[in-house]
């Protein structure tokens, strides 16, 4: 029996789900906000240059909601974020030797556990979906070794059916090539597909690779009014899938 996605009208019964992780499944702005500020905070202490104010911009990060809107944060891998990390701080008048080293001195990874917060109750939306036939799978640009850490201190490790991150050797989104990655693990045609994001390049990937239906997400970094052009449906959060 497959899984009846319900999102208002009309119905979809995919065999596959894939979720984006960051602002679809847990919270974009708990894990990534506070850990910018502060990269930018180490950065003003260690330079005596007001690095933080150009890093925060370049990042499309508020300091004063602590809220990230859709830019590098999202839609970038690590190594991308580091590199226009040490961009800025040269910039802001640092030569490159200084400015690698006090980034060097103020980088550090997020802690994938402790702020990792989910936004419904995961074990059991992707119980419900497992139950009734259909497969879950996570798509996303965070490296493989802290994604691996929050699934699991979420608990919902050994329910995700197959994985790709961004330094899997993949073309990360908008290009189609995670989720034919997915689909081609678990032997599903993406039009038996659903892709569930909370980003333009989540979206975008879905419709590069044919998936039977895209859904955004609002809980991330992407207005609805700006996420509606490339999906199928929006909705406030994952939390709304039946």
């Amino acid at each position: 029996m497959l899984f009846m996605l319900k999102i208002g009208s009309p119905q979809f019964n995919p065999q596959l789900v894939v979720f984006d992780k960051d602002g679809t499944l847990i919270d974009f702005s708990a894990m990534w906000g506070g850990w910018i500020a502060e990269v930018g905070g180490r950065l003003d202490a260690l330079t005596g240059l007001p690095i933080s104010t150009p890093l925060f911009r370049v990042m499309s990060y508020d300091p004063l909601s602590g809220h990230v809107s859709d830019g590098p944060l999202a839609g970038t891998t690590m190594d991308s974020i580091r590199a226009r990390t040490l961009a800025v701080a040269i910039d802001s008048g640092l030569t490159a030797d200084s400015a690698e080293a006090a980034v060097e001195r103020a980088w550090h990874l997020p802690d994938p556990v402790a702020l990792a917060r989910p936004l419904t109750d995961l074990p059991t939306l992707f119980g419900k979906i497992q139950a009734i036939g259909a497969k879950v799978a996570v798509a996303t640009i965070d490296d493989r070794a802290p994604t691996e850490a929050t699934l699991a201190g979420l608990g919902v490790a050994e329910m995700i059916d197959a994985l790709v991150c961004a330094d899997d050797g993949i073309p990360i989104k908008p290009a189609p090539d995670m989720i034919l990655t997915l689909c081609d693990r678990l032997n599903i045609h993406p039009s038996q597909t659903a892709m569930v994001g909370d980003s333009t390049q989540d979206l975008r990937m879905g419709r590069a690779a044919g998936v039977g239906v895209n859904v955004g997400v609002c809980s991330g970094v992407t207005p609805a009014e700006a996420l509606r052009p490339h999906a199928d449906f929006v909705l406030d959060s994952i939390a709304a899938i039946t």
